[in-house]
């Protein structure tokens, strides 16, 4: 009889949450997608309404500050606030949607070139290779300047750039299970390899897939926040945290607060995401719960 390691259970979203990192990355991420969700529904103002006489007004802690502007304005005098809720939505369309189809494009590969060896393993560690001899960064601005500004081209320029780190991963763990003896039992019973494949080793390497993906998502959220930063992502009407901070660093002596709020956004959430992920790795590795 093939015994497998199935995930998850009951017992692993226990352990998940009792995991203090994956609870406060978890439940970060979950009021980001609410922000995200509602935004024109609890964003106290249009972001993209401009008002001059309101330029600069400082949070509402600080004197000379407009009670209806909870964070303030920027240098066109539009709300902070509204402008970091919907900015939220950029950054964690980027986040799933990119992350999701770099996961499914690298475990793809990597499960094929860890199981089935060869001629395909050699292929695909060779393509591996020379795509990770590019500077992520640098191939990311190209491929978004070649495609065209976009939330289209952001994505696509992320998948192609970051698939690479699930497939080394996903090759090295599909190496190791090949060499279970649930395997060795599932060939002998005659299953057929891609049912061995998909329905029995991809089970057990789903936790390790689980936790790239979560790392994954900060990735994109920082790759995003550059691309528009230099203001190659979405069009300069639409906010974005990487946009609002390439603004705020031209009114850094005048207007701190145009800065550091889409600064501390965009560190809460890349550091959710990785706090999710470690989280996500203390409570699904048996390694590291003995």
């Amino acid at each position: 009889m093939v015994e497998t390691v199935h995930a998850p259970s009951q017992g692993t979203f226990g352990r998940i949450l009792r995991e203090p990192r994956a609870l406060f990355g978890g439940l970060f991420i979950l009021f980001l997608i609410f922000c995200a969700l509602s935004a024109p529904l609890i964003a106290p103002h249009d972001p993209l309404e401009q008002d001059l006489l309101l330029e600069k007004i400082p949070p509402v802690w600080q004197a000379g500050s407009d009670p209806a502007y909870l964070l303030g304005t920027d240098g066109l005098g539009r709300d902070l606030l509204s402008r970091l809720i919907h900015a939220a939505r950029i950054s964690l369309i980027v986040a799933f949607v990119a992350g999701i189809l770099a996961c499914l494009l690298g475990t793809t590969l990597g499960l094929l070139a860890g199981f089935y060896g060869r001629w395909v393993d050699t292929l695909i560690s060779r393509l591996v290779d020379i795509w990770m001899s590019f500077p992520p960064v640098l191939l990311s601005i190209l491929l978004v300047a070649v495609l065209g500004s976009g939330l289209h081209s952001v994505i696509v320029a992320i998948v192609v750039i970051d698939w690479t780190r699930f497939c080394r991963v996903v090759r090295t763990e599909t190496l190791a299970q090949t060499k279970l003896e649930y395997v060795d039992s599932a060939v002998t019973l005659g299953m057929p390899r891609m049912r061995i494949l998909f329905r029995e080793i991809l089970p057990n390497v789903f936790p390790v897939i689980l936790v790239l993906l979560s790392l994954e998502m900060g990735i994109a959220v920082i790759v995003e926040a550059i691309l528009s930063f230099v203001g190659l992502s979405v069009s300069t009407d639409t906010p974005t945290w990487g946009g609002m901070i390439a603004e705020g660093r031209q009114v850094i002596y005048q207007a701190w607060w145009v800065l550091v709020f889409p600064l501390a956004a965009l560190f809460l959430t890349v550091l959710a995401f990785n706090q999710l992920g470690d989280g996500l790795r203390n409570a699904l590795d048996p390694a590291l719960r003995r």
